[in-house]
């Protein structure tokens, strides 16, 4: 590994949150002033094809890049909050169903989360009593 593979693939291991390539980049110059944006991209492809990391691809957001310990992920529909979970694991079941083909799985699960919730609610209270006061 390069110095730079090294510190990339240490800058994503002890993250605790989900890391795009611009975020990676800046922790990246805090030690190597000199490294360009595309240092980072072509170190984490081939973090990728190592299968060293992973990237985590939403829609409408940028990929993002975290560690390969198996778990799962919760993904907020509202603000694009990513969170690691664990939930009971599939792979037997899968391998079950799919035979010698099956690598592994990506879980994501989509949801409002908490923050979201309060905020929706606080807004449908708001409104709820805007009504009541114009009525």
């Amino acid at each position: 590994m390069t110095k730079y593979e090294k510190e990339i693939f240490s800058i994503i291991n002890t993250s605790q949150e989900h890391l795009a390539a611009e975020q990676i980049f800046r922790k990246l110059r805090e030690i190597h002033p000199n490294a360009v944006l595309a240092t980072v991209y072509n170190n984490l492809n081939r973090l990728l094809d190592a299968e060293l990391i992973r990237r985590i691809s939403m829609e409408g957001m940028p990929d993002r890049y975290d560690r390969t310990e198996k778990h799962d992920h919760l993904v907020c529909r509202v603000c694009g909050k990513l969170a690691d979970t664990k939930f009971r694991d599939l792979t037997a079941s899968l391998r079950e169903q799919m035979g010698d083909g099956f690598l592994y799985y990506d879980l994501k699960v989509y949801y409002v989360c908490p923050e979201c919730r309060k905020k929706q609610q606080e807004t449908a209270d708001r409104n709820l009593t805007d009504a009541k006061t114009y009525s």
